[in-house]
């Protein structure tokens, strides 16, 4: 048994793990936020690659440390409707809801969309979107080959296409970092607002979901035991965390210089097309759609099969994977024909009160050896931090919601009430009280069964 990786092997697994976490939001969202941050793009990179890189590269490597062979089988601790209810709810957030969506709205929009007449962009997102599903159900139908279809050609492919344009974008700038003064947060707090931009790719989300993807293709390589698993996964990790911090900071430097050749822009597809035509004029344009087509394909396909190997094992007699591919396939290509505004506006007040959620049952399971899993520890972090994130989710309603009368009050005693509310953490102090509580309860109980 082969409990230690050639570097062929690292390169591999974190190959693999790239493909699967560089997807739609990935592209589109660092761009623009170098474009608000401006003079400030450091301190807001700086922030996004905390919650965009290291967040996601935790996930994994706590999934490994702690046995847990799902998202369900990390959060049991807490308790079995805790663990079901929350599992539903992430998968179906990076999955068939938002995030699968999300990938072919990102490619149609910022790809096909600048060559469709305005009158036929609604029939060319249907027709796009078909094609792309039908394509990442016949990989998805096909998960034993995985490691194959994204570690060994998409993301090589993606990474080629791509590094043209930022090559181009270092080698000639269109203008300086410092020029242009930031916008909105950015001016006052561009860490923060970074750290929260870096939600919006959804990755450590999908850390928890694609985790039994990547250690089930580990245990494939020869590594079994839990301690090596982990090891493995934090050296083929440091391939990924160099590889994307590499081009997100390159992507956020493209969006601060681009003030300089090109005109502002209300999202990031909409900059990168705008900077693929300063460079290349229309065979720029079709360099950008095959970058963003193979980038959201490949996010797809692993969307599709961690959400539907996912399903079919909690609900084993139910429905066959097979079968939750076809379903969440179907479902994905229903909501992508909303459009891509209406996605993302959706999905950031559950993302505001999921990734809290997250990111504690990460640490938890990171700090998993030495507490034991133990259940009034995972119990009490847990559910201060939903009475705190309760309070994010609402912040981040749309306007016409949060001004209701029942809204706005819960809002005003989140600022009055919770530290770090402003800056979107107001649950990191209930969630360090819950634990604390926990471990008083904890040390309690031992006391009491000796």
């Amino acid at each position: 048994m082969k409990e230690k990786f050639d570097l062929r092997s690292n390169i591999l697994v974190g190959s693999l793990l790239f493909g699967l976490f560089f997807g739609a939001g990935n592209l589109i969202f660092p761009v623009h936020m170098g474009q608000l941050a401006g003079d400030n793009t450091l301190q807001a990179t700086i922030g996004f690659l905390i919650t965009g890189v290291g967040l996601p590269l935790l996930g994994i490597i706590a999934s490994a440390l702690s046995q847990s062979e799902s998202l369900f089988d990390m959060a049991k601790p807490v308790n079995k409707i805790y663990s079901i209810l929350f599992t539903c709810a992430l998968y179906l957030t990076i999955g068939p809801l938002f995030a699968i969506p999300r990938t072919a709205t990102v490619a149609f929009e910022v790809g096909l969309n600048p060559f469709i007449p305005e009158e036929y962009r609604s029939i060319g997102l249907f027709v796009f979107s078909l094609i792309f599903f039908a394509v990442t159900l016949y990989f998805s139908l096909r998960p034993g080959r995985i490691i194959d279809w994204i570690g060994r050609y998409l993301t090589p492919i993606f990474l080629v296409l791509l590094s043209i344009l930022i090559i181009a974008t270092l080698v000639n700038p269109m203008g300086s970092v410092g020029e242009h003064a930031a916008q909105g947060n950015y001016i006052d707090k561009p860490l923060f607002t970074g750290l929260l931009d870096g939600y919006n790719t959804m990755d450590a989300l999908a850390s928890l979901a694609f985790a039994i993807v990547i250690i089930s293709n580990i245990e494939k390589l020869g590594v079994k035991t839990p301690k090596r698993k982990a090891i493995e996964t934090s050296k083929s990790g440091i391939v990924c965390v160099i590889g994307m911090s590499v081009i997100y900071a390159s992507l956020a430097y493209m969006g601060a210089t681009s003030l300089g050749s090109v005109s502002r822009a209300d999202n990031g597809g909409r900059i990168m097309s705008l900077v693929s035509e300063h460079y290349f004029g229309m065979i720029g344009k079709v360099l950008l759609a095959a970058i963003v087509t193979v980038a959201c394909l490949k996010t797809a396909i692993g969307l599709i099969t961690s959400c539907s190997q996912m399903f079919s094992e909690m609900f084993p007699k139910s429905i066959s994977y097979n079968k939750y591919a076809v379903i969440f396939t179907l479902c994905s290509f229903t909501i992508a024909n909303f459009g891509l505004n209406k996605i993302i506006q959706l999905s950031i007040p559950v993302l505001m009160f999921l990734y809290p959620l997250a990111i504690t049952l990460i640490l938890l399971s990171l700090l998993s050896p030495m507490i034991n899993k133990q259940s009034d520890l995972y119990r009490w972090t847990t559910l201060l931090t939903i009475l705190a994130a309760f309070f994010d989710f609402c912040n981040a309603l749309p306007d016409n919601i949060k001004e209701t009368t029942v809204i706005s009050r819960f809002i005003e005693f989140a600022h009055r009430f919770l530290p770090g509310f402003d800056y979107g953490f107001g649950w990191i102090i209930p969630a360090f009280v819950g634990f604390v509580i926990g471990f008083i309860i904890w040390r309690i109980r031992e006391k009491l069964n000796r």
